[in-house]
């Protein structure tokens, strides 16, 4: 009760600031000790004092979300100047040109349903970046997505074959994710013989140290960077954590563009 009071009595406060006024301490004080001023109050104009309400907790809304948004500036101006670095092993998978001037390194789990999201706003920014924008598959699968690690394992244990199968079996998987939720192994199975890679050497290779070491290196980096959830991205070492919207790719890689240009 006394914390309801005290939320009321703010509001109360800020409705009657108009000229001279007692001071926010005397005035909350006398209404905790004589709770019966605010309820009269309300009894008398509901209306008004709902409206206060509902007023007061917009304008809190807004100025949260106002402070959110400065602190996510200020974040990004950071990490312009000192960017992330993630590692980038060319020993492993990486999709499209090699030596393109933007790298998007993403953390991600192939059963996540925002990471499914995050592969289609990757897919848009290749086809309109082309050879400017390459991509690093990391993992980062959740406990709570049981085929999460092994789908990661499979990718590995792919990509030791070819890294060419390796980006296919990832885009079909990402393509069909309610087929590996309940197609399981098999879905995985299948999809290793579509892209044309070796099912009894993947089978081999799925619990190996190599493969276990790959993803074992990917989460902890994406720990170090403070990715706790999936997607997170990377591009040219400025995070985005979470599936954005393509427009907030667009703005990061369009000025690390044009920074070369100068």
């Amino acid at each position: 009760m006394k914390s309801v009071l005290i939320f009321i009595s703010a509001i109360f406060v800020l409705a009657l600031q108009i000229g001279c006024t007692p001071s926010k301490e005397s005035l909350t004080k006398l209404i905790e000790e004589n709770p019966e001023i605010i309820f009269n109050a309300i009894e008398k104009n509901p209306k008004a004092f709902i409206e206060t309400v509902n007023k007061a907790a917009k304008n809190a809304q807004a100025e949260a979300q106002k402070q959110r948004e400065m602190d996510e500036q200020t974040k990004l101006e950071e990490e312009f100047k000192n960017p992330k670095k993630p590692e980038i092993d060319t020993k492993r998978p990486i999709f499209g040109t090699k030596n393109a001037p933007i790298t998007i390194v993403e953390y991600s789990d192939f059963e996540c349903p925002y990471c499914s999201r995050g592969y289609n706003t990757v897919k848009k920014v290749r086809e309109e970046y082309g050879d400017k924008v390459r991509v690093v598959y990391k993992h980062l699968p959740l406990d709570f997505h049981p085929m999460a690690e092994p789908a990661a394992m499979y990718f590995e244990a792919v990509a030791l074959q070819s890294h060419d199968k390796a980006e296919k079996f990832h885009d079909m998987v990402f393509e069909d994710q309610s087929a590996l939720k309940s197609g399981k192994e098999k879905f995985l199975d299948s999809v290793v013989k579509k892209v044309g890679a070796n099912l009894n050497q993947v089978k081999k290779d799925l619990n190996s140290k190599m493969v276990k070491d790959h993803i074992a290196a990917d989460m902890a980096e994406a720990k170090k960077f403070e990715f706790s959830g999936t997607p997170g991205f990377l591009v040219n070492g400025v995070s985005l954590k979470g599936a954005y919207p393509f427009s907030e790719f667009q703005k990061i890689i369009d000025r690390h563009l044009e920074g070369e240009k100068k």
